[in-house]
């Protein structure tokens, strides 16, 4: 696997198309990529309908500077996703979210098709390491390459969100849900997701750094301009890269922890090779971590026997998403997402969370649009973090 990873600065969006540009030539160009007369898919992460300032999707100056790098090579670019767990995949929601991420606007001024079809496609996978058999989104069944174009963001379930995650997207709609319904804890998942990538088996992985998203991510984190754009050819490798860029230690990381015990690799960062720019230009001081992963001020200080025995204190050591009935408006959009079916409407004024079949895995925090679901941490949880 290629173990090469290739890095620029960007400041601004305004320059995404010229960095882009000197990236793919630092990589031999488009034409290394794709070639005429080709269906590629530009497979952005589109989980919400939320302006690009919010750093919750890929920016469309990224998809478009790919876009029509692509199309100068003869292919057909189709920009595709299916949004996060809350959305049914519809064209209605669709054309929404592509409107709101001003997506719509800025791949119609570049010859970009974006993807309405909303069918799905059963397909097989044996050589799966968990996960045989997938249901994905037409487009990636029926496309002659992908290109994966990720955001680089903190994720509450899996601490971050980059270039592997970013196939979950493939899933389509409600189907996500059962993922985590069936995977509850992070290590089974990150095996999924690791499978999923490699059916994806994308072209060139591209990472949107320039503004990321820090703290309660993957939707209601802040974002934090950092000022990069990656590219590789191993997703996995562009993730270490990712979570260096954080301050993640990889023994931390679901996905690289997950990878490095199936001996996949590269897997950390010293088995990337960087080009482009040095490591010291990487890290982000302060990067503010999601609040379910445990710091070197938390649980990194603690004796291995003590981590051995937090397992039995699960519920004591998790951060318990809470809704705020003053604030929700009974959308359902949570109720949508729960794999567990925890979520009730009540009285179909706000909603409630059952506390008893809840897993934790945040989908429910993930979704909601209006800020109504608060992480709540437990006293043993803050003595052990404070």
């Amino acid at each position: 696997m290629d173990n090469r990873v290739f890095a620029v600065h960007c400041p601004a969006y305004d320059q995404a198309k010229e960095q882009v540009t000197r990236l793919l030539d630092m990589m031999g160009g488009m034409g290394a990529f794709v070639a005429d007369g080709e269906n590629i898919v530009l497979k952005a992460n589109l989980l919400a309908a939320a302006a690009p300032q919010k750093a919750v999707t890929t920016h469309p100056a990224i998809v478009t500077a790919v876009g029509q790098m692509v199309a100068a090579r003869g292919a057909v670019p189709t920009a595709a996703d299916s949004p996060g767990s809350g959305y049914k995949y519809t064209e209605k929601n669709l054309k929404r979210i592509y409107r709101v991420c001003e997506l719509a606007t800025a791949c119609e001024g570049a010859g970009i098709q974006l993807n309405f079809d909303t069918s799905a496609r059963t397909v097989s996978f044996p050589d799966g390491h968990l996960i045989k058999r997938f249901e994905v989104i037409t487009p990636i069944a029926e496309a002659d390459g992908v290109l994966n174009l990720c955001k680089l963001k903190t994720h509450l379930f899996m601490y971050m969100t980059g270039a592997v995650k970013n196939s979950f997207g493939v899933i389509p709609g409600l189907t996500k849900p059962g993922f985590h319904a069936k995977l509850k804890d992070t290590a089974r998942f990150a095996d999924m997701l690791l499978d999923l990538s490699n059916f994806v088996a994308p072209r060139l992985s591209i990472m949107d750094a320039v503004v990321a998203m820090e703290g309660q991510g993957p939707n209601s984190g802040s974002p934090r301009r950092v000022g990069l754009i990656l590219a590789a050819t191993s997703p996995l490798a562009l993730d270490a890269v990712a979570a260096e860029i954080m301050g993640i230690d990889p023994d931390q990381n679901p996905l690289l922890a997950a990878a490095a015990r199936r001996g996949m690799g590269p897997s950390r960062m010293d088995d990337i090779e960087l080009i482009g720019l040095a490591k010291s230009d990487l890290r982000v001081p302060g990067f503010k971590l999601p609040a379910t992963l445990y710091g070197e001020t938390g649980l990194g200080r603690l004796a291995w026997w003590q981590q051995k025995l937090l397992p039995l204190f699960k519920d004591g050591m998790s951060v318990k998403p809470v809704i705020d009935p003053k604030t929700c408006i009974a959308c359902g959009a949570c109720r949508e997402s729960c794999p567990m079916d925890a979520i009730t409407l009540h009285a179909k004024d706000h909603a409630e969370i059952d506390d008893t079949r809840c897993i934790r895995c945040y989908c429910c925090h993930e979704m909601c649009q209006y800020d109504a679901v608060s992480l709540r941490k437990s006293l043993l949880y803050r003595l052990v973090n404070p």
